[in-house]
């Protein structure tokens, strides 16, 4: 019964999740952003649908139990939601599921984003492993993680290049790198 209650309410947290992004987009859209990865983001959509769907039926079929290590898996999943949380109102109007740009806009540098650059992707990846091993689901964490880096790996250059083109993005996180936060980097010059 935890299994299923838990799964709805992530479900309905997505859920949501879409209908702001869908409010964003209008808004943005009106303002004449841009939308890019129109052609990836169909798989991102079916990669987080099929991940479920495993999940629901490795739980059922092999009888998976709550891992003895679940206090420890909460904690990293209640962070890693207060971090969503957080990159979500840091990004207000501009956040979006989608890769959307408006141009000449200045680039959020507050919230999670003064300390890395996709902060949300952070999180995504931290559930697709933690959700999974909170039920002993191992075949979803595998290979749901292994998915979402390779779904990263087109979806973070296709974002940057966007945001590349239309706005300063590149002066914006004085040249660090995706994951290194900009403290970091500024004992490398």
């Amino acid at each position: 019964m935890p299994f299923f209650i838990f799964i709805s309410v992530l479900i309905i947290q997505r859920l949501l999740e879409l209908v702001i992004a869908r409010r964003n987009e209008k808004w943005m859209k009106k303002q004449g952003a841009i939308e890019f990865g129109m052609k990836h983001y169909q798989f991102i959509v079916l990669m987080h649908s099929l991940f479920f769907i495993v999940l629901f039926f490795e739980k059922i079929i092999f009888s998976r139990e709550l891992s003895s290590f679940w206090p420890l898996l909460a904690a990293v999943f209640v962070s890693a939601q207060l971090i969503r949380v957080w990159a979500i109102s840091s990004l207000g109007r501009y956040w979006n599921t989608k890769i959307i740009v408006l141009p000449n806009v200045e680039v959020v540098r507050k919230g999670p984003y003064r300390i890395i650059k996709h902060p949300n992707y952070l999180v995504v990846s931290i559930e697709l492993l933690v959700v999974p091993l909170f039920f002993g689901a191992y075949i979803t964490a595998c290979l749901f993680t292994l998915l979402n880096v390779l779904m990263l790996s087109i979806r973070i250059p296709a974002e940057e290049k966007a945001l590349r083109e239309l706005t300063e993005y590149e002066g914006s996180f004085g040249g660090c790198n995706r994951f290194v936060p900009k403290l970091l980097n500024k004992y490398d010059k």
